[in-house]
């Protein structure tokens, strides 16, 4: 029994056969179906979480399925059947230690669903970044560890779609099913290193920031890719293009990147800035592939409005934070010495240097040294506190 949460290269050493049997799961997709796990909840302190939602598919995004291990079971609750009450369920769960993996999209997506706030958790992906692996998917490392290939079609599926098939739940199961086995794996690995610290506060921090949810809309959200570099017209087609976009996915229920991805509409807003650019000649260059006859009109109307736009009426920037100004020369100069640092102490540890700080950090931390505790995690800062650019 214990042989197959062995790490696959030693089973295969130890002459013991790599299977991976899919396992057993009890769907819950009916009202009074819930209790087997409300039970098997109240036995435990730890269970292993993943979710399955429909934001490829869908203009707002849903959680479809939610797949849980407790103690050995695999449940897999179907959140969009109808009449099946998840309240107590979320009491319940708010109280347990939750293995998970790539946990930051699931908790932003549990909040905004219903306002869970994970207890404690252990993010395999997390672990696997602190110990540099090359592959840290949730595939990769199942491969790698317990000889399991994952079908990865069931990444881009349609888990509104019902009923779910059992090759979709079968995925589904074997997301949870060997979670905790690759985190005791992890854990050790972890412990050697001294990092086992690190991952827990990448875990709180990963808690704190799923407890916000996911960012509402903002009147600036059509500002996309590089669109600081349009200017006149172009923006004010930009801004047109993009709201049509969203007009047509919410009337469509479908999402905004299935009606035209941002490369086409930053393409439409740069021809604009041509003059001698028309709406036509702008709609009569791109290719809407089979939709194209339906959203030409609707199209059309857009860029027209976009052309017609004054820049100035657009939505402006929020005003900029003084922390984000500019760096000084000086700062700039600091920033450099303080990556040269992060960089030096990273390529000791065999690590990702923008787990340590990203870009972004630096810039803070070059402009207030004093901060470090407050811009990093305890761990990150205590990597660069002795660095020889802070010293000054």
């Amino acid at each position: 029994m214990i042989s197959r949460f062995l790490p696959v290269r030693l089973r295969r050493l130890l002459g013991v056969k790599v299977t991976s049997r899919p396992p057993a799961f009890l769907l819950i997709d009916q009202p009074g179906q819930l209790n087997p796990l409300l039970t098997a909840l109240d036995r435990v302190q730890e269970v292993s979480l993943d979710t399955e939602a429909d934001n490829m598919y869908h203009y707002r995004t849903r959680v479809c399925l939610l797949q849980f291990l407790v103690d050995g079971e695999v449940f897999l609750v179907d959140v969009l059947a109808p009449g099946v009450q998840l309240a107590p369920l979320w009491t319940r769960l708010a109280k347990k230690h939750l293995i998970m993996h790539g946990s930051d999209f699931d908790l932003r997506l549990l909040h905004d669903l219903c306002g869970f706030r994970a207890h404690s958790l252990f993010d395999t992906m997390l672990a696997a970044q602190l110990l540099n692996r090359p592959r840290i998917g949730l595939a990769a490392l199942l491969e790698e560890h317990f000889g399991v290939k994952v079908d990865k079609s069931g990444q881009k599926a349609n888990w509104s779609a019902r009923p779910i098939t059992p090759k979709l739940l079968t995925y589904a199961a074997l997301d949870v099913w060997h979670l905790p086995a690759l985190r005791d794996i992890l854990t050790k690995e972890l412990s050697k290193r001294g990092r086992l610290g690190w991952l827990e506060q990448q875990c709180r921090a990963q808690i704190e920031a799923g407890s916000t949810g996911f960012a509402p809309p903002d009147e600036n959200d059509w500002r996309i890719g590089k669109s600081e570099r349009l200017r006149g017209r172009g923006l004010g087609v930009l801004h047109a293009v993009w709201h049509w976009r969203e007009a047509q996915a919410k009337r469509i229920d479908t999402a905004p990147f299935k009606v035209c991805g941002n490369e086409l509409l930053l393409r439409m807003a740069g021809a604009a800035e041509a003059e001698e650019a028309t709406p036509e000649s702008i709609l009569g260059a791109i290719h809407l592939g089979r939709r194209h006859d339906r959203l030409a009109p609707s199209l059309m109307e857009a860029l027209r409005a976009g052309f017609a736009k004054d820049p100035k009426t657009l939505p402006r920037r929020p005003g900029r934070d003084p922390r984000h100004a500019a760096l000084t020369q000086a700062e700039v100069e600091r920033l450099d010495r303080i990556k040269e640092d992060r960089d030096r102490v990273a390529a000791k540890l065999e690590l990702d240097p923008t787990l340590i700080a990203s870009r972004s950090q630096l810039a803070q931390i070059a402009r207030a040294p004093a901060r470090l505790d407050e811009i990093l995690l305890r761990w990150q800062a205590d990597l660069l506190r002795d660095a020889p650019s802070l010293q000054n």
